[in-house]
């Protein structure tokens, strides 16, 4: 355990970051989990869901872009 103040601070800061990147990362999950039925709100909603998640640096960008194809090729196919 950390015994400076501000080193303890980060740790409650760290531990803020990790709770909001999980929750957003399973939120991302679930819509990606709900747009392969493939009706089209649900896809909309997964693909915002990829571009927050790469735009917070959640997820690399090529790899929201990779998942946005995927979900646009189930949505038309």
């Amino acid at each position: 355990m950390a015994n400076i103040k501000s080193a303890k601070k980060r740790i409650r800061v760290i531990q803020a970051k990790t709770l909001r990147n999980k929750m957003t990362r399973s939120a991302l999950k679930t819509a990606i989990k709900k747009a392969e039925s493939g009706d089209k709100e649900s896809v909309t909603l997964a693909i915002k869901k990829v571009d927050q998640a790469a735009a917070k640096g959640l997820i690399h960008k090529n790899k929201a872009a990779r998942k946005k194809s995927q979900l646009a090729k189930k949505l038309n196919a």
